[in-house]
């Protein structure tokens, strides 16, 4: 009995497996199969699906991250610091020049660079080092931030949630880059952490994500990061939401509607913040440039720093009476513009104090950023605009333009200026008239920019290559292999004594093909004697004409066929040379020196 339910599992067990190998073998699954595995790999050429789980990793540890430094700065360090300015502005100046040397000592002393922390780290970072960030300063750099906004800086958390959130992305690279990692993943993970640290301290995962991609660039986005981006921005909000709640940081309650004569006013009032913010982040510039080499102690640097804030500070505490002061994070200032009443001379006042006050904390070497102090900025003189020019009822309305166009205009980000508004402000109703705004200031305030590390996108610089044509650049003496040559001739005549991987084929001079030295792995040596060139090389062949730019080689060398070469022919077919990816390199590092040169890389790899 036993042997017969063996013998007949095991008919079965045949019968199954000559089912699955005539299946096999079917003729339609053997001509379909291939090009279903084709085209699977072309849909799934980026690896997206490792950023599923990458990606939430980047974002609860970041989100855990700027949490506690919220908690710290925002519950614990600033209420009794405002406190005690508000009651005894007397204090301002000692405690915060007392704070500022802190911070001087601590970056002098525990960090490698005490000038580089941040958001201009974490795009120096991106640029220059392939998203690479030196960690073991991570702690001495977050205290120093805590030390500067905590105390009264003119700066708030988006400094050191950009830069940790950043830094932990570039950590994880490390540590995760056994499971398959790129050298490239390191940038769209330092980018990841850069937007979930934005997303988690506004609790704006929108802004967080567009901030972030936008951030590099003057011009442009980083679009490699869009979707790890997008997914660790989502997780680090939802996992500080869960800790300090999801309430939009300055909800009020916004206008629901606007006129076209509005419109107009906007687009003035984008103009005046553009020329402002222009003056601002020039004069922030060289102030910066000029601190940095300036030859004394970094402590000392901050100290004088510290002072000069401080004095802004009591300066408008002596003339003004009330919660708003240009010092520290400053969100109850948001709240005040936005939701009570100031007189214009206030409110101007404020924002050319809280400039200055920028000015000293971060020019003198801070460590923070100034998104909201522009945002602060922006919006103080969009309401004293309403007040004193359009005599609007609307202020709420010209406050939140305001803060778009000062956000666009100072860090060239003007999508993420206007997301900013409606996430954070709960103005959803204003997206309109704050991109009008937006786009004017930006337009207005050129190239100025308060980072000193935002770069034209590769994009534009690539326009100049319409201008060089295809005979500058070609290889001329070209080393090619006779169609009727065997392949044994090939391998010893040819391949021997030159180091290419592949070689054009002619035929009574005319181009037939290119062959691939790999190619000979395909053929027994011993058939070597009695195939030819020509059996073996590859016709599918791109020509071009030698009076084309190489503007338009370059986009032929990066379709999706992937030509390893272009051969350059005459009208008859004759092969004048030949022009590779390496050849355009070349090329644009002797005309364009060497600081172009990883502009042009990055286009070309």
């Amino acid at each position: 009995m036993d042997k017969k339910i063996v013998t007949a599992e095991t008919t079965t067990t045949k019968t199954n497996a000559g089912f699955k190998s005539r299946l096999i073998a079917h003729p339609l699954l053997r001509k379909y199969f291939p090009m279903v595995s084709e085209d699977l790999a072309a849909t799934y050429t980026r690896d997206l699906h490792k950023w599923l789980l990458l990606a939430p990793i980047i974002g609860i540890a970041t989100g855990l991250a700027v949490t506690a430094i919220a908690v710290i700065i925002l519950k614990e360090l600033w209420p009794p610091v405002l406190h005690l300015f508000l009651r005894r502005p007397w204090t301002v100046l000692p405690v915060m020049t007392a704070a500022f040397a802190a911070t001087g000592l601590i970056m002098q002393f525990l960090t490698p660079d005490p000038d580089e922390h941040s958001t201009e780290e974490i795009i120096r970072s991106y640029h220059e080092h392939q998203g690479a960030i030196d960690v073991r300063s991570f702690f001495p750099k977050i205290l120093a931030a805590i030390a500067t906004v905590g105390f009264g800086g003119s700066a708030a958390l988006e400094g050191p949630s950009i830069y940790g959130g950043g830094a932990i992305g570039s950590w994880l690279w490390k540590q995760l880059r056994r499971v398959g990692l790129e050298p490239r993943d390191r940038r769209i993970m330092l980018i990841s952490g850069a937007a979930a640290g934005m997303a988690a301290v506004f609790r704006a995962p929108m802004t967080g994500l567009v901030f972030a991609l936008e951030m590099p660039y003057k011009d442009d986005l980083a679009h490699e990061a869009l979707l790890p981006s997008l997914i660790a921005s989502v997780v680090s909000y939802v996992t500080l939401a869960f800790f300090l709640g999801a309430t939009p940081l300055f909800n009020f309650a916004s206008a629901t509607s606007f006129t076209g004569r509005d419109l107009l006013w906007c687009a003035l009032l984008g103009v005046l913040i553009g020329q402002v913010a222009m003056a601002f982040t020039i004069t922030f510039r060289r102030a910066r440039v000029f601190m940095v080499h300036w030859g004394i102690p970094h402590w000392l640097k901050l100290t004088m720093g510290g002072f000069l804030t401080g004095v802004c500070g009591l300066g408008f505490l002596s003339l003004f009476h009330g919660a708003m002061v240009p010092l520290g994070p400053n969100y109850e200032a948001v709240e005040e513009i936005l939701g009570h009443h100031h007189s214009s001379l206030e409110l101007v006042v404020f924002g050319v104090l809280k400039l200055a006050a920028t000015l000293f904390t971060l020019a003198s070497g801070g460590v923070s950023a100034m998104f909201v102090p522009l945002f602060l900025t922006g919006g103080s003189f969009g309401a004293a605009f309403a007040q004193s020019i359009v005599h609007s009822s609307s202020v709420e309305l010209y406050a939140a333009v305001g803060m778009a166009a000062f956000i666009a205009a100072g860090y060239k980000t003007p999508l993420a200026a206007v997301v900013f508004v409606a996430e954070a402000t709960g103005g959803h109703a204003f997206i309109v008239p704050a991109l009008i705004g937006a786009a004017v200031a930006y337009a207005v305030s050129g190239e100025a920019s308060a980072s000193g590390d935002q770069r034209l996108h590769e994009g534009v610089r690539i326009q100049e290559l319409k201008k060089i044509s295809v005979t500058e650049v070609m290889q001329q003496n070209v080393i090619s292999a006779v169609a009727s040559s065997t392949l044994r001739e090939f391998a010893d005549n040819i391949c021997r004594h030159h180091r290419h991987i592949t070689f054009p084929v002619l035929k009574d001079h005319v181009i037939v093909g290119i062959m691939s030295v790999s190619s000979l792995g395909l053929v027994p040596p011993r058939e070597w004697t009695i195939r030819t060139v020509e059996d073996l090389a590859e016709k599918k062949i791109k020509k071009i004409a030698p009076d084309c730019d190489i503007a338009e080689a370059l986009r032929l060398l990066l379709d999706e066929h992937d030509y390893h070469m272009l051969l350059v022919t005459s009208a008859d077919g004759r092969l004048i040379g030949i022009l590779t990816k390496t050849d355009i390199l070349s090329a644009l590092k002797l005309r364009g020196g060497g600081a172009r040169e990883p502009v042009y890389e990055a286009a070309l790899t």
